[in-house]
């Protein structure tokens, strides 16, 4: 517990923010100079989107950065208050899917039909591995607080729903529903527009703008209990077909959570994500190779980029170590811990 609690008003103006070329893809190792057995306690990592962002729009990132504080605030006070992981990361993600700069819930871009298609999964880094997901969203406000009601809900079976059952589902347990209209954004269907005219549907590079075009949002967190738990969240690739499913609601592609190893959540390229299920392999890179997880991060993500596939991830250990490697430009991302309350972000 950190000495300073009475000042949290200060503390909400104690963030950091360092530019992409400050913390490259090999310095998103946050802690390769601790050792392991040092525990960090409480601990909560969040990830914004990667992709390619023009250096002239750095200037732009204020209020990403703002809203990255946000999220890791909403989570810290959870983990502060000796709350659970899995509700400090559904809180993280649901800031993030409320806010229409990231590409998740609000902000989700649109499907080659003019459509959004939402997807998210939750997961807890127990021995049994209870996991929920669900996708092809159209009307529920927040997929994340959907794959956390699946995960929890004694009465279900299943750890994937999806479409129409989800959404009857969602309902029926009382989650907020929302005309399809309320994910429209101007922002997003201008990058709509302009990929069909431009015949590039994912297209990466947008250097007129400092949207991220692969903007899941992610967040990893471990509690006092020692418990891991993953969420992500994503409104896919901008003007993917009608009816993609991507790896944001595979459990061992885009989430993963392991008490034993790590908590992971991706952003990038969704295709090779599912190829390569690269959520499950840092931690199986810890666990049969004894890698750190800040090694087993790096390395992963380093192979991501030798087969082609571009993107990042955020991991976190038993002992509240984190890794924030990408092989983009850029990502949105940052951690805090209820050690100290300061909540670092970067792009």
């Amino acid at each position: 517990m950190p000495k300073n609690i009475g000042c949290l008003s200060v503390l909400n103006d104690l963030y950091t923010l360092i530019l992409g070329d400050e913390l490259s893809e090999k310095s998103g190792l946050i802690n390769s100079n601790e050792e392991v057995e040092i525990n960090h306690g409480p601990t909560l990592v969040i990830h914004g989107g990667a992709g390619t962002i023009a250096r002239k729009n750095f200037s732009a990132q204020k209020e990403y950065l703002d809203a990255l504080k946000e999220s890791l605030m909403t989570g810290y006070r959870i983990l502060l208050n000796d709350g659970n992981s899995i509700d400090a990361v559904e809180a993280a993600v649901r800031i993030m899917e409320d806010c229409p700069l990231f590409n998740a819930g609000k902000g989700s871009v649109f499907t080659i039909g003019g459509k959004n298609e939402l997807e998210s999964s939750i997961m807890i880094g127990t021995s049994d591995h209870p996991a929920g997901a669900s996708t092809l969203l159209y009307t529920v406000k927040n997929p994340i607080t959907l794959a956390k009601t699946l995960l929890l809900d004694p009465e279900n079976p299943h750890v994937f729903l999806g479409g129409i059952a989800a959404e009857e589902y969602a309902e029926k347990k009382g989650l907020e529903i929302v005309d399809p209209s309320y994910f429209w954004t101007k922002k997003r269907w201008k990058q709509h527009l302009e990929g069909l005219e431009k015949g590039n549907n994912n297209y990466l590079e947008m250097d007129s703008s400092p949207y991220p075009p692969m903007g899941t949002v992610g967040a990893v967190a471990i509690d006092k209990n020692g418990i891991i738990a993953t969420a992500t969240s994503t409104g896919g690739m901008n003007n993917k077909k009608d009816g993609r499913i991507g790896d944001t609601p595979l459990i061992a592609c885009g989430t993963w959570a392991d008490n034993g190893t790590c908590g992971v959540s991706g952003t990038g390229n969704g295709e090779f994500f599912i190829r390569y299920g690269i959520a499950q392999d840092v931690s199986s890179r810890m666990r049969y190779l004894g890698e750190s997880v800040e090694e087993a991060a790096y390395n992963v993500i380093k192979n991501l980029g030798i087969v082609g596939g571009g993107g990042g991830l955020i991991a976190l250990d038993k002992y509240g170590n984190v890794a924030m490697p990408f092989n983009t430009s850029a990502m949105y991302r940052g951690y805090i811990r209820v050690s100290d309350g300061i909540p670092y972000v970067y792009v």
